[in-house]
């Protein structure tokens, strides 16, 4: 179900009307240990079991088990500048259990931008060998600024 309002119908030819719905799924990794066979989202607030259920196996084409939800209540905090308490809003996680087969690995986004301890070590090698360069060939002009060069 679409809560967004559309135009009325206007007279003259056909209108071009697309209804999306208000739906989303955030995948969340979890906190706490959880068997491999269990997936977390975050999710709309008006997203119902069975509403999450159609989603996945539609849309993703994810053999679904079970859905479990619960809602998160939001932190409640004092604003800093005014003094008055402020509550973030509240969210609807959902457990997705899978088939007892199949198991979830949530996905490393930032395993190849890490560098190896080597390739730390080369860099920082050639480094301090291109400033070593820069001070031999600068050692006898103290008074003349780096960005001075011949």
């Amino acid at each position: 179900m679409s809560t967004r309002w559309y135009p009325i119908y206007q007279k003259g030819g056909p209108q071009l009307r697309v209804f999306l719905p208000n739906f989303w799924l955030k995948l969340i990794k979890p906190t706490t240990e959880q068997p491999a066979n269990i997936v977390q989202f975050s999710c709309s607030m008006q997203m119902t079991k069975f509403d999450i259920k159609n989603y996945l196996e539609k849309i993703y084409n994810v053999n679904v088990v079970d859905v479990r939800t619960r809602i998160a209540m939001g932190k409640t905090k004092p604003d800093p500048g005014k003094g008055y308490i402020v509550k973030e809003e509240d969210e609807k996680i959902a457990y997705i259990t899978l088939p007892k087969g199949e198991v979830f690995k949530f996905p490393d986004l930032f395993a190849n931008e890490m560098k190896p301890e080597e390739e730390r070590d080369k860099a920082l090698k050639e480094a301090k060998e291109g400033h070593n360069k820069f001070l031999e060939k600068n050692k006898n002009r103290p008074s003349l600024p780096g960005w001075f060069n011949i």
